[in-house]
Order: structure tokens, then C-alpha cells, then sequence
């Protein structure tokens, strides 16, 4: 009788099973009907012509916006775009371009080192005024970009006007491949420390990692510092292998599970690693996100490293790119990933009842799981770094002076553009410092240049006097709000001296590009790390370092 019963329950759950699909399959061809039906009443009836590739593209877009932001269409024509952002790689000059608002026209800002722009000679602030025979005056940005890119190999005229000599020229510049370095930046930094920074997890990211690593080593590193902040992810099968420079072989990393089998992964560690031993600290913030996220997660997990800085982004999905039909493609969610100690770090629940909803999971409903010390960890929100330093803050002077799209960071590019115009030279990177006399002559070109911005204090003040005087208690003390307001007195003069040092080496790290390129605006910029050098202190100590291990302090 037991084993009658047990039948008949599997029976019942298959049909329920079944016919739940049934209805599944009925809404669906229901509502694509209903789709169609629309299209084709719109496409007869509406006033004006339909582009079908808009309308319907803009369709594909919203259904798939109702799911997560990472499953994306692109259409045919945007294939490219999906291609070089997985490997990095696209065909152009080589070279960052800006908008100038004041003169209305897109201009070179930082030509790549040992690329075509650097290599026909232009440089920072050089106006783009033509591609061959077709006009760039007034154009965006990213309509000039696109032109700039093409097939590799191919030649074309560029036509620029160059401020600082008031002269237009004509080069010609041929195309190549280009591929931004995956690690911008690495060197020793002092005390047998060495520092590698990765940017991006593209195509073979893990190789210039391992060579950048065997150099240090050459050079006596003992010690490494291993950055990954603002690192937003890319392969998932880079971040194993630069795990895998860490760890002995054989060790699983990282394991993918989703709704169909294709999706179920489980990924080893198949080379003998490197260096097992050495102390790593990898340095994290909220900016780190995806493959960066299970490299720092699986060296946390297997207490094979410190983790410093603030809670990452907290991505724990994974996506296929998919070809689609007419050479269309897409970006698809399939799997959420598990790290060594079992856990999954996505921060957000997405729902799709109508809107996008995104909704943090609370500690409280977060587990609790451990790493292969013993230590706690928990799932449902990123990496929590085991040492936990913020970053130091941008002031909002500075966040207005350096504001892309608005009038106020003209200033500060205008005044940088004259500043390269009249150094062909400027000190060793290690040396170089703006001086007090060169900032009292910014300081006097924003003030000049009527630079204003908008204060937060000033906000809330007036939100306090409006909520005061609604509630009634503004009368009886508006003595106290007059001299609070005062107090509250914007003075540009002030302000500029207030937080010179920061503004100083936010013009800095702009000139040394022009210069040294990016490694040296890098470099420069590593004195100054708050986090770096809490990271340098902490690897050098080795009671320290060793403590964060353990499994007690807990």
C-alpha cells in the first residue's frame, strides 16, 4: 500500500509539473500574439512611418530591463560593442577624447602610449575639426569616436586645430588594433613591497599579470600588493587563473549554477601555482565588481590573503553572450556563482512586478559561512574586506571643478591646456609637485572666471528656513538663522586655500599624462593612496598580517 501511495503522489506532482508548463506556454504565445498584433495595427494605422529596428528594438529593450541590468540586446550594428567590451580589443588611434564646452568641439585629451595619435605627434587639447572630408565641428563625443574607429589597417586625414600654437593640421593616421592595458600600472613601491594594478579582466589579463609578477620578483619583491579597485570584472575564467598564481592545483574556485545544465560549472585550478606563500593584500571598493569579485572573494575564502578597503559591488551573477539571428546578439543571465566557502555574493534581489525594484539583502537574513581556516564570512553583499578603510573624500569644490559636462570644469582644463602649453618640460614623475605659485595662478583664473557652484549647506539651509517658517518656529529665531546663514557665506577665496592640497594633485594627475602617459599619472598617484599605503604598513608587519588569519578574533 505505501509504495501504491508513493506512485500516486509522484503522479500527481508530474502533472502538476506539466501543466504548470502548459500555462506557462499558453501566456507566452498569447502575449506574443498580442505583440505582433500591436506591431501591425501601429505599422498600418499610426500617423507617422515606424523604423521598425527602433520601435521593436526599443520593445526587446524594456522586456529585458525587467529582468536584471546586466541581460542586454544589442542589435546588429552594436555587436561590436559587446565584442570590445569582453576582449578589451577595438581598431582606432589610441587615444581618450573630451567635449570642450567652450569651444564646441570634441578634442584629443590623453593620446595612449606607443599608439597611432601618440605616434603622429598629437597631443592634449588638440581640437578635432575633420575625418577626411566629413566635418566634426560641433559634434559629440561619441559621433566623433565612432568615426575614429574602424577596420585595422585602414588610412584616413585627421584635421585638428591646435590651441596652444592658434595653428590647423592635416595628419594622416592609419588604424590598429588597440587593447587598453590590462594592467596599467605595476612597480616596486619601497621595502621588498611590490604592486600590481589590474583594471579590467580581459582576454589574457591572467599573462600580463604572471609577467608583471615574475619582474617584481626578479627585482626582490617579497611582499605583494594587488589591486583591484574599480576592477568592474570581465572573464570568469581569467579570475581563476590569476587565483590559480596563488593557490596549488586541483583547488575549486568558483562554481556557477543555473536552470539548465549548460549553465552548471564548476571551475579548478589546473597549473601549479607560482607562489603559495608570499603575504598578498588585495585592495577592494565598492567599484570591484564580478570576476574582480571572486578573485578577491576566493583568495578570502581560502584565507590565502588579506582584503583591504570597503564592501564591493556585490555581483554574483553570470551572463553568455548569445548569438541571435540577422547577426543581432545578446547578454544573457544564466547563473548565480559560489565561491570556495560556499557562498554567493549578490547584493541585490530584482524584481519585476511593473518597475525595476532593487532591494539590499539585510545582515539579518544573510549566512553565515567559513573559510578553510575557520573563519566567518557571509553571503548576500559583495566581499566585506577583513581590514575596512574608506577612501579619502573628493571635496565638492573639487567634485565641480572637475565635473564632466558642466561649464565649471573648463576652467580647470583651460588652465591645465595653458599650463602644458608653456612647459615642453616638467620634473621626474617621483619629483614633480605643483607649486604655490602655480596654484595662486589657477586659484586667480577661477576667480577670474566667475566659477560658481552650488553649495550643500546652502541647500539645506533653505530647506530648514522654508520647514521653519511652515512649522512656525522661524520668527522666534530668525537671529539665529541670520547668523547661521553668515557663517554659512560662500568665499571662492577661501574655499580654493581651504583645500588647495587636494585640488593640487587633482591638476596634477591631469598635466602628467601629457608627459609621462598613464603609468606616470598612476605612479605619481601612489604617494598619496590612503588605502595603498595602509595596506603597505599592514603587509610589512607580519604579527599584523598573520593575526588577520586568525580564526579567534572572531
Amino acid at each position: 500500500m505505501p509504495r501504491i501511495i508513493t506512485t500516486l503522489l509522484i503522479a500527481l506532482a508530474l502533472c502538476g509539473t506539466m501543466s504548470a508548463q502548459k500555462n506557462r506556454n499558453y501566456d507566452a504565445a498569447r502575449n506574443l500574439s498580442l505583440f505582433t498584433a500591436i506591431y501591425k495595427n501601429l505599422d498600418m494605422m499610426y500617423v507617422d512611418t515606424l523604423d521598425a529596428s527602433q520601435v521593436i528594438g526599443t520593445g526587446i529593450r524594456a522586456m529585458l530591463k525587467s529582468l536584471d541590468p546586466y541581460t542586454e540586446y544589442y542589435a546588429p550594428e552594436e555587436v561590436k560593442d559587446l565584442k570590445t567590451m569582453i576582449t578589451g580589443k577595438y581598431a582606432g588611434i589610441g587615444a581618450l577624447i573630451r567635449y570642450n564646452l567652450k569651444s564646441g568641439n570634441s578634442c584629443i585629451d590623453e593620446p595612449y602610449e606607443g599608439m597611432p595619435a601618440q605616434e603622429v605627434g598629437l597631443i592634449k587639447g588638440d581640437e578635432i575639426l575633420a575625418i577626411d572630408d566629413s566635418s566634426m565641428v560641433g559634434k559629440a563625443t561619441d559621433y566623433v569616436s565612432s568615426r575614429l574607429r574602424g577596420d585595422p589597417g585602414t588610412t584616413f586625414k585627421l584635421k585638428i586645430f591646435r590651441p596652444s600654437t592658434g595653428k590647423k593640421m592635416t595628419v594622416k593616421i592609419t588604424r590598429r588594433a588597440i587593447q587598453m592595458p590590462s594592467v596599467p600600472y605595476y612597480g616596486m613601491i619601497g621595502d621588498g613591497v611590490g604592486y600590481i594594478s589590474l583594471s579590467q579582466f580581459t582576454e589574457d589579463c591572467s599573462k600580463d599579470v604572471r609577467r608583471a609578477f615574475i619582474d617584481l620578483r626578479g627585482q626582490g619583491m617579497k611582499r605583494l600588493i594587488f589591486d583591484l579597485r574599480g576592477n568592474g570584472g570581465g572573464s570568469l575564467q581569467e579570475a581563476v587563473r590569476i587565483v590559480n598564481m596563488f593557490v596549488p592545483k586541483g583547488v575549486t574556485i568558483v562554481t556557477t549554477k543555473g536552470k539548465i545544465r549548460r549553465a552548471n560549472s564548476e571551475y579548478v585550478t589546473t597549473q601549479e601555482p607560482i607562489d603559495t606563500v608570499m603575504p598578498l593584500v588585495v585592495l577592494v571598493n565598492n567599484n570591484t565588481a564580478s570576476a574582480s569579485e571572486i578573485t578577491a572573494g576566493a583568495l578570502q575564502d581560502l584565507d590565502r590573503a588579506v582584503i583591504l578597503g570597503t564592501r564591493t559591488y556585490g555581483k554574483g551573477l553570470v551572463q553568455l553572450p548569445m548569438d541571435l539571428p540577422h547577426k543581432a546578439s545578446m547578454k544573457l543571465t544564466t547563473a548565480k556563482y559560489y565561491i570556495p566557502s560556499g557562498r554567493c555574493i549578490q547584493a541585490i534581489n530584482y524584481s519585476h512586478s511593473g518597475t525595476m525594484k532593487a532591494s539590499y539583502i539585510p545582515d539579518s537574513l544573510t549566512h553565515v559561512f567559513h573559510t578553510k581556516g575557520g573563519r566567518e564570512v557571509r553571503d548576500g553583499g559583495g566581499i566585506k574586506p577583513d581590514v575596512t578603510l574608506e577612501a579619502d573624500t573628493m571635496p565638492n569644490i573639487l567634485a565641480y571643478l572637475m565635473s564632466s559636462g558642466l561649464d565649471s570644469t573648463e576652467v580647470m582644463n583651460t588652465w591645465v591646456l595653458d599650463y602644458i602649453a608653456k612647459h615642453k618640460e616638467i620634473a621626474p614623475v617621483e619629483e614633480f609637485e605643483i607649486t604655490d605659485e602655480e596654484y595662486a595662478d589657477f586659484k586667480q583664473a577661477v576667480i577670474n572666471a566667475g566659477f560658481k557652484y552650488d553649495r550643500e549647506t546652502e541647500k539645506y539651509y533653505d530647506d530648514l528656513v522654508k520647514m521653519a517658517k511652515f512649522e512656525g518656529y522661524y520668527d522666534d529665531a530668525v537671529s539665529e538663522f541670520e547668523a547661521l546663514k553668515k557663517k554659512l557665506n560662500h568665499n571662492l577665496s577661501h574655499e580654493l586655500d581651504k583645500y588647495s592640497v587636494d585640488i593640487k594633485r587633482a591638476l596634477a594627475i591631469d598635466i602628467l599624462p601629457a608627459y609621462y602617459y598613464q603609468r606616470g599619472a598612476l605612479a605619481w598617484q601612489l604617494k598619496y593612496d590612503k588605502q595603498l599605503n595602509s595596506a603597505k604598513d599592514l603587509i610589512l608587519d607580519s604579527d599584523r598580517y598573520s593575526k588577520v588569519f586568525d580564526k579567534e578574533q572572531f
